[in-house]
């Protein structure tokens, strides 16, 4: 019996130290080093749009706006006046461990190809936004609808808002299109999003140690819920996007092996709303604008055309 008791104890203590790390790695607001590694990435580190991007938006007179979220955190976002004053405003959410300014591909479209003003925020967890925890799109859905707030007062009456999301950024505003949104918002354009934190989670668990989800994933849930509150099943995507009231456009790179591209076929699958779908042949995550911008520029202003006038 004590040797039963010792190797129970033993493996609790294993699972505990190794929800711990998982924890730091993949929850905590910490360096994301093992990101920079990943050859599935390499598209996005070196694509020339985005650098370009990136250092058009660096040019612009970005208005810096501060907000407080619904659990006490001081969250900062950037935001961009059109060239000619316009009723329409883009809100861009970015992705896991990026930031607003890091948006720059997708501003530069809005903007100077739209005319839209253009509000980038900091997700909690990142950038200059405070928070000790990435929320995987569950209460950055919450924090969105402050900001379309935000965004509504800045454009004044008769706004038209367009939330449009990348990675992490996607299943946000996939997320808040399961809430009851603001008349304002028109349309969602949802790029490369997943699932549910936890089916994403899962999939990378398998990818980058080979490990079953169990034990692991329940605990590591566990331990985000106590600590940052809010468990994986609980971030879903898919669940939310069942709720959407609002036209949907979903993208996704066909070489997505980050984000798998089944996940994109079943939130389409599972939108209730008038909605659309591109794949972009060749891109991998996250870098369908860079990879064709043609194709995608071409079917977000049609989109847009249709359902946010």
């Amino acid at each position: 019996m004590k040797r039963i008791l010792a190797a129970g104890a033993f493996l609790l203590a294993l699972d505990l130290a190794a929800s711990a790390y998982l924890y730091d790695l993949g929850v905590a607001r910490t360096s994301k080093e093992f990101l920079k590694q990943d050859p599935r990435l390499a598209q996005t580190k070196n694509a020339l749009a985005f650098k370009e991007g990136h250092a058009w938006l660096d040019k612009q007179p970005l208005e810096t706006i501060e907000q407080t979220s619904f659990d006490g955190l001081k969250l900062r976002a950037y935001y961009l006046a059109a060239a000619t004053p316009s009723n329409k405003t883009a809100i861009l959410t970015h992705g896991y461990s990026s930031q607003g300014r890091r948006m720059g591909a997708f501003a530069r479209y809005y903007h100077d190809k739209l005319g839209y003003n253009v509000l980038m925020p900091d997700a909690r967890g990142h950038g200059s936004s405070e928070g000790q925890y990435i929320g995987y799109g569950w209460h950055d859905r919450l924090d969105l609808l402050r900001w379309i707030d935000v965004a509504a007062q800045k454009t004044g009456s008769g706004a038209t808002l367009v939330l449009h999301g990348v990675s992490m950024g996607g299943a946000t505003v996939t997320m808040a299109s399961g809430e009851k949104l603001p008349a304002a918002v028109k349309a969602i354009v949802s790029d490369c999003a997943f699932t549910s934190a936890e089916e994403v989670l899962t999939y990378h668990l398998d990818r980058m140690y080979h490990l079953p989800p169990f034990p692991l994933m329940p605990s590591v849930s566990l331990m985000t819920k106590i600590r940052a509150g809010y468990s994986f099943d609980e971030a879903s995507a898919i669940a939310q996007v069942r709720k959407a009231e609002r036209p949907m456009l979903f993208i996704h790179g066909a070489s997505d092996s980050f984000v798998p591209v089944e996940m994109v076929h079943r939130l389409y699958a599972a939108c209730p709303t008038e909605k659309d779908l591109l794949l972009v042949p060749n891109a991998e995550h996250g870098t369908s604008i860079a990879i064709d911008p043609v194709a995608y520029e071409r079917k977000v202003s049609a989109f847009l055309a249709k359902y946010a006038r």
